[in-house]
């Protein structure tokens, strides 16, 4: 057995033990705020977050703020993005009375973990990092420290509040594998803190963007959880198809075609080459009319418990405010534990 069919299984077994006993699990999930979250965002994490939160796993949610900086000069309209992304958490159906949402600037606890754990990884395994070398290679900018150090920010987030489950994808692995050395290293060198997370990998789909390239709020391409329906139909109809009239699934030859079918199928449970068949000859304008009727009566629902939620913005700004003073009581307790350990409580 290979080492992913290995984690596979592990994370098989681990999924059944948080269903059957859900109190005795913690996870920590979030976005770095750099736009409005997205369908690539919902089916990516926010809907396994909410199913986690649902059967009972206590959910830290985090806006990492900091984080924008890692790849970019401008933290550009962080404020906004953060205030857009609780109203989305909301509406998708994390309960604030039973999780924590906060961002990564309002715990200092948290960023004070990353000097002691900074001791305990080497340059050659930050370099290492597969995040690191791709968001490195994707900046065409000088490696900054920040984004050097991104594995083991993550590993602070995670382990500030004791996270014991870390909902990833395949690519994230080796997060949450850094995170686990730490841990242990920490606890050899000082003493038993940190328990060591497991990683619950998720099955979540790839949505591509509209244009068949990953969907992201700088291409272009990404429908926002936040656009009206009319907005939405529009996006969908700028979509770039091909000349052929016949709608067929291919995502290496009609990418274009091929993400609109994805999207279309995600939205409405449906297969895309089923779809396709449907559609068959009745062309591209058929295609998008399909697409804008699935991902607005997919999104309906959510778009009418986010137009709620936004009409009580101190609502919003509470959850946010509660949220941060929850993540600082834990923060500083663990920072405390951490002192202790270190001899460094004064």
């Amino acid at each position: 057995m290979n080492t992913f069919s290995a984690t596979i299984e592990r994370s098989d077994t681990l999924r059944a033990a948080v269903t059957e006993h859900p109190h005795r699990y913690r996870i920590l999930t979030g976005e770095r705020p750099t736009g409005p979250l997205h369908l690539g965002h919902y089916f990516g994490t926010v809907a396994e977050r909410v199913r986690l939160h649902e059967l009972g796993v206590d959910t830290f949610v985090i806006l990492a703020d900091y984080q924008v900086i890692t790849d970019r000069d401008a933290i550009g309209k962080v404020r906004d993005n953060v205030y857009s992304a609780v109203l989305d958490y909301l509406a998708a159906g994390i309960d604030p009375s039973r999780a924590t949402i906060f961002t990564h600037s309002s715990v200092p606890a948290l960023n004070q973990l990353l000097l002691p754990f900074l001791s305990l990884v080497t340059e050659a395994e930050l370099h290492r990092n597969p995040t690191v070398k791709a968001e490195h290679a994707a900046s065409g900018r000088a490696l900054s420290g920040l984004l050097l150090t991104y594995p083991v920010h993550q590993a602070a987030d995670i382990l500030f509040c004791k996270g014991n489950l870390v909902p990833v994808g395949k690519d994230n692995l080796p997060h949450v594998e850094l995170t686990r050395v730490i841990a242990r290293r920490f606890n050899e060198r000082y003493g038993d803190v940190f328990p060591a997370p497991q990683a619950l990998l998720t099955s979540a789909p790839e949505v591509p963007g509209l244009d068949g390239r990953k969907m992201s709020k700088s291409y272009g391409n990404a429908i926002a959880l936040s656009m009206t329906a009319d907005e939405t139909t529009a996006l969908i109809r700028r979509a770039p198809t091909d000349s052929q009239r016949r709608i067929t699934f291919d995502p290496v030859h009609r990418p274009g075609v091929s993400a609109l079918l994805t999207t279309a199928a995600l939205c409405s449970g449906r297969d895309e080459r089923a779809l396709a068949d449907d559609i068959g000859e009745a062309g591209a304008g058929t295609l998008k009319k399909v697409t804008a009727e699935a991902v607005n009566e997919f999104l309906a629902p959510h778009r009418q418990r986010r137009s709620d939620f936004a009409r009580d913005p101190d609502y919003v700004r509470d959850v946010l405010r509660d949220g941060n003073r929850r993540a600082n009581e834990v923060a500083t307790r663990t920072l405390d534990e951490v002192h202790a350990a270190m001899g460094t409580a004064y």
